[in-house]
């Protein structure tokens, strides 16, 4: 179950952590570091799928696990963005929320037999989700850009985002639970 590609994704997990850390004791330093530890563990959730689908490695661990360590990462950052004061508390609580609907409706999925596949806008967000997250963690101006405001504007596109494949998640799991046969119920019919 551990192969080396779900020791990557339980690297950005464990990435969490430093990340949060980092801004905690926020500076322009600290947050420099703190946007490399971001990217090194946002980098890490294309590499494990990679070396999973190309080496044979996919494991149901690795398909629990890497959604899960995605979520950690971003939803934890975003977080404390907002207690930083440096994200609104409403965008982060509409992600978060979106992210815990869509969790929950994947499990409940799965335990009754039906895949619910990511979309092309559930990708859209979780790359404009990473574009944000780092314009807001370098947080202070360099190079005679204004990162936080650039931060923003991306947080709001992946706001819409997120409302986007929230819903079609939330749709595709009506359909497919409507399409089910009557009586059906855990995959076997009473």
């Amino acid at each position: 179950m551990l192969n080396l590609a779900n020791k990557i994704t339980l690297l950005r997990i464990l990435m969490t952590p430093l990340v949060i850390l980092l801004l905690y004791f926020e500076g322009p330093i600290l947050c420099k570091f703190a946007t490399f530890a971001f990217i090194f563990a946002s980098i890490t959730d294309w590499a494990d799928g990679y070396i999973a689908r190309r080496s044979n490695m996919v494991t149901r661990m690795g398909k629990f696990l890497d959604p899960l360590a995605d979520k950690v990462l971003i939803c934890s950052v975003l977080i404390m963005f907002v207690k930083l004061g440096w994200a609104p508390a409403w965008i982060v609580i509409i992600i978060v929320c979106r992210e815990l609907i869509v969790t929950g409706l994947r499990a409940i999925a799965i335990d009754e037999g039906i895949v619910l596949a990511a979309d092309k806008f559930g990708k859209a967000k979780t790359i404009l989700q990473i574009f944000a997250i780092v314009p807001l963690t370098l947080h202070y101006p360099m190079w005679g850009i204004d990162w936080p405001s650039l931060g923003i504007v991306l947080l709001y596109l992946a706001l819409v985002m997120a409302i986007i494949s929230g819903t079609n998640y939330c749709y595709d799991f009506y359909r497919k639970t409507r399409e089910r046969p009557s009586g059906a119920m855990n995959g076997t019919e009473l």
